[in-house]
């Protein structure tokens, strides 16, 4: 049951926020020449043991919508700026979440760290899903990587809560409660290599 040590977040985020920082720097000014407001989004997530904290992303939404409507982000959603359409596309808008990381939020294999107003949606058996530290990636994320294809139509939230919620809750219970940090590296693997095959195949990863 255990995750991978704090001392590998730090270091591996750290590398990463460095060795990134040239594509963060491009990356802001492309939002600010295309778009009105800030650089980053800051999303509430219930993060270990339901305790929320800020979760940081580039922003891909216009600044007058992204808080407005669902939680959730459906396919050809209108309030998708068009240059946060390349950042989502190419994941690129994730990778602030490594501050988030070095912050001790998260790490770098866990469940995905959810929307607080879902958690009441989590079955029982399930909420134990809550003792592990969020992550950037994990089995279920690889799984739904193009989850907001989706999600489509105006019962796109009750969808994701009766079925995709479900599923994902599911996959990540099975294997948080029985690996090691061993079989997280081949999650960080798999995460990359999905990843690679998508941009391949011009698909979301």
């Amino acid at each position: 049951m255990s995750q991978l040590p704090r001392y590998f977040d730090i270091l591996a985020a750290s590398a990463g926020l460095i060795l990134l920082s040239p594509l963060f720097a491009i990356t802001s000014i492309g939002i600010k020449l295309t778009s009105h407001g800030p650089v980053f989004y800051r999303a509430r997530r219930a993060g270990r043991g339901g305790e929320v904290f800020t979760l940081y992303k580039f922003r891909s939404m216009r600044v007058d919508t992204e808080h407005s409507g669902s939680g959730l982000t459906r396919a050809d959603d209108p309030r998708i700026t068009r240059f946060g359409s390349v950042l989502r596309r190419t994941k690129v808008d994730e990778l602030p979440q490594l501050i988030n990381v070095l912050r001790g939020d998260m790490t770098f294999v866990g469940p995905r760290p959810e929307d607080p107003g879902f958690i009441e949606h989590y079955p029982e058996k399930f909420k134990g899903i809550l003792d592990f530290t969020p992550g950037i990636t994990s089995p279920a994320s690889i799984t739904y990587r193009n989850e907001s294809s989706a999600l489509t139509g105006e019962h796109h939230e009750r969808d994701y809560i009766e079925h995709i919620l479900h599923d994902k809750l599911s996959i990540d219970y099975e294997y948080f409660t029985t690996s090691s940090p061993r079989r997280h590296i081949a999650v960080l693997l798999r995460t990359v290599l999905s990843c690679i095959k998508s941009k391949k195949l011009n698909v979301k990863c």
